[in-house]
């Protein structure tokens, strides 16, 4: 006969997103609770995106708003949305003294003058899926400001490069909605469990496979990219690896994180510089891909020692399994 602790419904529900943070919080006597709070409100920002991303075609948020970005790409209804969800949650939960957003051409400056840390995010990355019903995603990086506490924040905070951002993650919004995150330490996936409201450690201390069988790029442009990238990629083919490319960074890092694989987006002779953003989308991505084993590189050099100089700046972006990328980087 079952007992009733073996039943389904008492088994535990798992550690809790606010759970882990308080516990990590607690590993570190001098923590003053400021960064755990701001990771809290992106959760909070995630888990409403979560809703209107899953009620989008029932409400009329599909679509585009008929205007470009400050990138000089087509503005959906959700890009605007989650831009504001995101931006009102840091806001209110009154931890960023500021924002750079990649639908904003400007800072957001929130009016916490007193808080510690800026955040860059995309909101919403991986658009021109949204009305398909394919995966998507936010990416966030977290910075502790270098200016006075107290003043307004400047350009130098956002633009301190990629070695010194405090935390960075993404929330990936799919056939289940997932927030990965890191500190500095190591990685962890907690999963949303809609029925309880709540993020739930489901993939703790990820370490990325050493090497892969993965290759995720847009094979249309195969014949703008440089000469080593397509030999790469011929050396794929003749390998038998498997092309997986979903347009959606965050959709296609995610699967390349747990299940070993390499993701490129080489400049082109249309984007010379690359396309990819390098405060919101390429930084936090290295710096959480470097905590998992992974290796992310311009094809020069490491990701995160690249300098920035504005807020928009683009690079180009192999990231994923480290023998992989060494391997592409052998042939550049």
């Amino acid at each position: 006969m079952e007992t009733a602790v073996s039943h389904p419904l008492a088994l535990p529900v798992g550690v809790t997103l606010d759970r882990y943070i308080m516990h990590r919080q607690t590993a570190f006597p001098y923590a003053t609770g400021e960064l755990s709070q701001l990771l809290r409100d992106i959760a909070l920002a995630g888990k409403i995106i979560h809703r209107e991303v899953n009620r989008a075609g029932l409400i009329d948020l599909t679509g585009g708003m008929g205007i470009q970005n400050v990138q000089g790409e087509s503005q959906q209804k959700l890009d605007m949305i989650a831009n504001i969800r995101f931006s009102r949650a840091l806001k209110n939960g009154g931890e960023a003294c500021a924002i750079i957003s990649e639908e904003e051409e400007e800072i957001i400056y929130t009016g916490n003058n007193h808080a510690k840390y800026v955040v860059a995010m995309d909101p919403l990355d991986g658009s021109s899926n949204i009305d398909v019903n394919v995966s998507i995603g936010t990416i966030f990086s977290i910075y502790r400001r270098v200016t006075p506490i107290g003043t307004q924040p400047t350009m130098a905070d956002f633009l301190q490069g990629g070695r010194r951002q405090v935390a960075a993650g993404y929330i990936l919004y799919g056939s289940s909605t997932i927030l990965v995150y890191t500190t500095g330490h190591n990685a962890n996936g907690f999963t949303y469990d809609a029925s309880l409201g709540e993020f739930i450690l489901s993939h703790p201390d990820i370490q990325s496979p050493a090497d892969g069988q993965i290759y995720s790029c847009n094979d249309g442009n195969l014949d703008d990219y440089e000469l080593g990238v397509q030999n790469y990629l011929t050396q794929c083919r003749r390998k038998k690896y498997t092309a997986r490319y979903i347009g959606s960074l965050v959709g296609d890092f995610h699967r390349n994180l747990l299940k070993g694989g390499i993701y490129l987006y080489p400049p082109t002779k249309k984007n010379p510089d690359g396309k990819l953003r390098l405060l919101y989308e390429a930084y936090p991505l290295a710096f959480l891909a470097e905590m998992t084993g992974c290796l992310a590189t311009s094809g020069y050099q490491s990701v995160l020692d690249i300098k920035p100089f504005s807020f928009h700046q683009r690079t180009p972006l192999y990231i994923g399994s480290p023998v992989m990328v060494e391997n592409l980087l052998n042939m550049l």
